[in-house]
């Protein structure tokens, strides 16, 4: 007697299940909206970056200073030069008004390497206006310190000699040295011509003259 076998049923291929449905994936769905507006924003960063690069490279001519000019006096053409500068809203004197600022006076002391704003400038000085004398001085070493230079504040001092009568005295508290010459060949003196009241003028030219004058900077009053 035969016994009739069945055949063996492929379970995997007869999975026909719940556990055998793949669930179904959904289609992406497109965005242009938010493409365009990425896009755009990337053309927004790169034109404000390129508007920077732009504006900071905006230079306009400024006036410097190259040596110190003591206030009241004025502004030599050969202590000015011109500068390229950024913009930056600050009112610098334009290289194209450098002849005004020639015929100006400086309101202040100005060291080398500044910028001239219209604040440091005046168009008639106080210090050598009326009331006002300048005076030539013939100083030998130990009657000056070293470095002094047009601009700076001084002392005039009288010093007496061993010879004369008086004590040591201050003949002008504050004087403005309005120029200062290189030393003599012999290296022996140095000559200054100082600002002072016009009062006080007669006196100091005279003990100049007998060589009873000294100076003391005052570098604090600049």
């Amino acid at each position: 007697m035969r016994t009739s076998e069945k055949p063996a049923v492929n379970a995997a291929a007869g999975l026909s299940g719940p556990a055998s449905r793949k669930l179904p994936v959904p289609p992406r769905e497109r965005k242009p909206a938010l493409a365009a507006l990425a896009v755009l924003l990337i053309l927004g960063g790169a034109l404000a970056t390129t508007l920077l690069v732009l504006n900071s490279g905006d230079r306009v001519s400024a006036i410097r200073v190259t040596q110190q000019i003591g206030a009241g006096q004025k502004f030599p053409p050969e202590a000015l030069e011109e500068v390229k500068i950024a913009d930056t809203g600050v009112d610098f004197v334009s290289w194209s008004q450098r002849q005004q600022v020639v015929n100006s006076f400086a309101a202040v002391t100005i060291l080398p390497g500044t910028l001239l704003t219209n604040q440091m400038g005046v168009r008639a000085s106080t210090e050598l206006g009326e009331g006002k004398a300048t005076v030539g001085l013939a100083l030998k070493p130990g009657q000056m310190p070293a470095g002094i230079q047009q601009g700076d504040r001084v002392q005039v001092i009288f010093v007496p000699s061993r010879s004369s009568q008086g004590q040591t005295r201050v003949l002008a508290s504050s004087a403005l040295v309005f120029a200062a010459g290189d030393k003599s060949r012999s290296g022996n003196s140095g000559q200054i011509t100082v600002v002072v009241d016009s009062a006080a003028a007669a006196e100091i030219a005279a003990f100049a003259s007998t060589g009873e004058i000294a100076v003391a900077e005052l570098p604090g009053a600049r």
